[in-house]
């Protein structure tokens, strides 16, 4: 996973929870591959399940959920 993470180049931070201690005792996230949205409370906010097209509606979901958080 690791490797994936460095290969992929992702910018963002990417739990990897190989005992399920956090995602699945806290978020109920058992099954890859997923997207899940926590905000800066530590809230569960959206989750996309399978592969995405992040050009696409992956990233219409990103958007949606940065607009309903946005601070006012």
């Amino acid at each position: 996973m690791k490797r994936t993470v460095q290969e992929r180049g992702y910018v963002a931070p990417v739990l990897l929870d190989a005992s399920g201690d956090v995602t699945g005792k806290v978020y109920g996230v058992w099954g890859p591959p997923s997207a899940y949205f926590i905000d800066r409370k530590g809230y569960l906010i959206g989750r996309i399940v399978g592969k995405q097209d992040w050009a696409g509606e992956g990233r219409t979901m990103v958007r949606a959920l940065l607009e309903a958080r946005a601070p006012r």
